[in-house]
């Protein structure tokens, strides 16, 4: 079944012939019964569409049929059809779960603005229902790391991959990549998932008791040291350690935390007794840590325990057809935790975005999808999109086309027609510049 499906259930012929027709001329898919029974074997949570029925028929009526789906899918909608005189009735199914109703006889135009609006409300709910999906689902690492570009593709097998190992990890990225969020996917999909994942900001670690807060103390290790205290490592313990700002650390801490991955031993401050430590470690850093080994400001015998894995987050310059569906992805969460309807996002805002440049990447996204969700300014303009010093005109004109293309595909969640129509360009012309920038719809829509 398409997105735009209609069920519509009457027991007289007339009207299901009447219906068709201008379903039909507005463009909807339309499946006309004359039996609630047979209805009921098309409705299900996953099911695209909606359902008119008549109140009154033989058999089955349309209460019983309603409250059937709702019991299928609480959030599915039905529009009933009422008889002059139940208007009351109507109006007391609505507050037991109808989405709305017609009274006979009904302006053509009228049924199809109302399942419009249905449509609209299903299309959202189903969206929702992924989007949820995808970031409590069973796939840790696809719900939090989102994108169909090649390079995030390439960036979960990557993790998936390393996740069944024990090796440790360096991850290295610009400010707002997701350096945390890879981290926490790559604890997820491992064998110590279960076990605790201790994040560590290095650089947020007061100077003065950094190694008490890593390593432990004993009692009467320093002033005010009154009773003995686990580290963080300590409380990791069977888990992941993420030493978040992993540059920041001072030079003797460095030496002391080689000292930690190389044996896997600690010793808390004031006792000389060994700590068995069973821990993975997890380091970022938004510098390149093998030009400040150069320099001497990192350790590189430190770098070398780190990165026996590397992975490198990539900004969203370098996939940029990704952002649409982020930022629609980024709404939801955001209308969800804030308890909020989803607004809608237009597709001239979606292009805008697609085009844009983000030099905070996902989080300065991330704090646009906030706003947008919160019915604030975003302050959003064309004139801030993405160019290059170095990319030609050529090159430049042919990013910003792949960004409207990409923004408008996921406007209109992969339906080609509405995507050209808005463009302003043809069919083919659609398809040769799809196949021209390497999009493919199916990027764009939650279709398997």
């Amino acid at each position: 079944m398409t997105t735009e499906h209609v069920l519509f259930v009457d027991d007289e012929e007339h009207l299901r012939l009447s219906a068709e027709q201008t379903l039909g001329l507005a463009d909807l898919d339309v499946t006309s019964l004359s039996d609630a029974e047979a209805a009921l074997g098309h409705v299900s949570r996953n099911f695209a569409g909606v359902l008119v029925t008549d109140i009154r028929m033989g058999g089955m009526d349309g209460l019983t049929l309603m409250q059937r789906c709702l019991e299928i899918d609480p959030e599915f909608p039905v529009i009933l059809v009422t008889g002059h005189g139940d208007v009351e009735l109507a109006v007391q199914t609505m507050r037991d779960g109808a989405y709305d109703f017609l009274e006979k006889p009904y302006a053509p135009i009228r049924l199809v603005e109302t399942v419009r609006r249905a449509l609209d409300k299903r299309r959202l709910t189903l969206e929702n229902r992924v989007l949820r999906a995808q970031v409590g689902g069973r796939d840790p690492i696809e719900g939090r790391l989102t994108g169909r570009s090649e390079m995030m593709i390439a960036l979960r097998q990557q993790i998936r991959a390393v996740a069944q190992t024990e090796a440790d990890v360096l991850i290295v990225g610009a400010t707002g990549t997701g350096k945390e969020v890879a981290a926490r996917a790559l604890h997820r999909a491992s064998m110590r998932s279960e076990a605790p994942f201790v994040h560590i900001n290095c650089a947020a670690l007061p100077a003065d008791l950094i190694e008490s807060e890593l390593f432990g103390h004993e009692a009467g290790a320093f002033a005010g040291a009154t009773r003995a205290r686990f580290g963080k490592f300590e409380h990791a313990r069977g888990g992941t350690v993420f030493l978040d700002e992993i540059d920041s650390l001072p030079g003797p801490l460095q030496a002391k935390l080689l000292h930690a991955i190389q044996n896997r031993v600690i010793s808390r401050l004031g006792s000389n007794e060994l700590i068995d430590l069973d821990v993975r470690f997890i380091a970022a850093s938004k510098r390149d840590l093998e030009d400040a080994a150069a320099r001497g400001d990192f350790r590189s015998d430190l770098l070398y325990r780190l990165n026996v894995v590397t992975i490198r987050m990539p900004e969203l310059s370098a996939r940029r057809e990704d952002i649409p569906k982020l930022f629609l992805h980024l709404v939801q969460e955001a209308a969800a935790r804030y308890k909020r309807p989803a607004p809608e996002v237009p597709g001239t805002l979606l292009r805008t975005i697609a085009a844009r440049n983000w030099p905070g990447n996902v989080r300065e996204l991330r704090n646009a999808a906030e706003r947008f969700a919160l019915d604030l300014d975003l302050d959003i303009t064309p004139s801030a999109a993405n160019t290059s010093d170095t990319a030609s005109l050529a090159e430049q004109v042919a990013e910003f086309e792949k960004s409207l293309i990409a923004g408008s595909i996921s406007a209109y969640g992969g339906r080609l027609k509405d995507t050209y129509e808005s463009l302003g360009i043809s069919r083919k012309g659609l398809y040769e510049k799809m196949q021209k920038h390497g999009l493919s719809r199916q990027d764009f829509t939650d279709e398997d």
